[in-house]
């Protein structure tokens, strides 16, 4: 359970509240494939995500996951992804189970709600509105917006601080180690969901108050009717 009841709740986006990740390996298999290069596939591109978008394009380039410097012609690569993904954001995303569900139940119980993510801002909220989240959410974070990304804890002190909220009144969402390493750092409370892109990540390991199986089952967490 949670130490209290919280003041804020913070959610990520990739992997938490949306899979995005067909749409993101479509345009990563776009770029690879206008640079001539082998497509890489949804599978390896589910384990790419979560850093931002140029450690995305990054490990695209290489096939490695934690690439050092700039790989060759990675500028190019990098507005050809954007370019791509642009075109294709909601062919086959979808929101994950249980998400509408919960949300509408945290807003009727009057918590606010953000979205901090990695993700570029030039994406984030076009999503959100395709998708039906927006009106849930109160503040969004995107990745460009903050001087550090997550697992950094700056994107989430700064939410907090918009809200006027006290970090360890605060439960951050999420589905992954940097999700979890965010929150810890910050001082958060912090629930993860067992899907997402985790990969092989022991969730007990990532030491969660509360791991939910969906976002529909948070609010019974804090009494939401």
């Amino acid at each position: 359970m949670l130490p209290s009841r919280p003041g804020l709740i913070v959610f990520d986006l990739d992997g938490t509240l949306v899979d995005s990740a067909p749409d993101i390996a479509q345009a990563v298999d776009i770029m690879l494939g206008r640079l001539g290069l082998p497509r890489a596939g949804e599978v390896r591109v589910r384990g790419w995500i979560g850093n931002g978008v140029e450690m995305l394009v990054k490990r695209a380039l290489t096939g490695v996951a934690r690439p050092e410097g700039e790989p060759p012609r990675f500028r190019e690569a990098l507005d050809l992804f954007m370019d791509a993904y642009a075109g294709h954001m909601c062919d086959r995303s979808r929101v994950y189970p249980g998400v509408m569900d919960g949300l509408a139940a945290i807003k009727a119980g009057g918590f606010p709600t953000a979205c901090v993510t990695n993700k570029h801002s030039r994406f984030t909220q076009t999503l959100l509105e395709q998708l039906g989240l927006a009106p849930y959410l109160d503040f969004v974070g995107s990745g460009d917006q903050f001087g550090q990304h997550k697992p950094h804890p700056e994107p989430l002190l700064k939410t907090a601080a918009h809200f006027g909220v006290a970090p360890a009144q605060s439960l951050m969402v999420g589905d992954s180690a940097n999700d979890a390493e965010a929150a810890h750092r910050a001082g958060f409370m912090l629930a993860l969901v067992p899907y997402g892109y985790h990969g092989a990540v022991d969730l007990a390991a990532l030491e969660p108050d509360v791991v939910v199986e969906s976002i529909a089952d948070l609010p019974g967490l804090f009494e939401v009717p």
